[in-house]
């Protein structure tokens, strides 16, 4: 029997100042995740003044 899994795609936006993402406020985020069951598959950062996209999965 193969295990189902919930996903799920958290974008993490920087701040005013040259929309720089902080290390701090991706592992803030990342604590609370995982706190509710989340772990992280993947993260990517596409463009220098973009959003980190963080990758997700938990049990379901």
């Amino acid at each position: 029997m193969s295990e189902r899994w919930q996903y799920k795609v958290e974008e993490i936006k920087g701040g005013t100042i040259m929309r720089v993402v902080k290390p701090a406020a991706i592992e803030e985020r990342l604590r609370t995740l995982g706190q509710q069951g989340w772990e992280l598959v993947n993260a990517v950062h596409v463009t220098q003044w973009g959003p980190t996209l963080l990758f997700l999965k938990r049990p379901g």
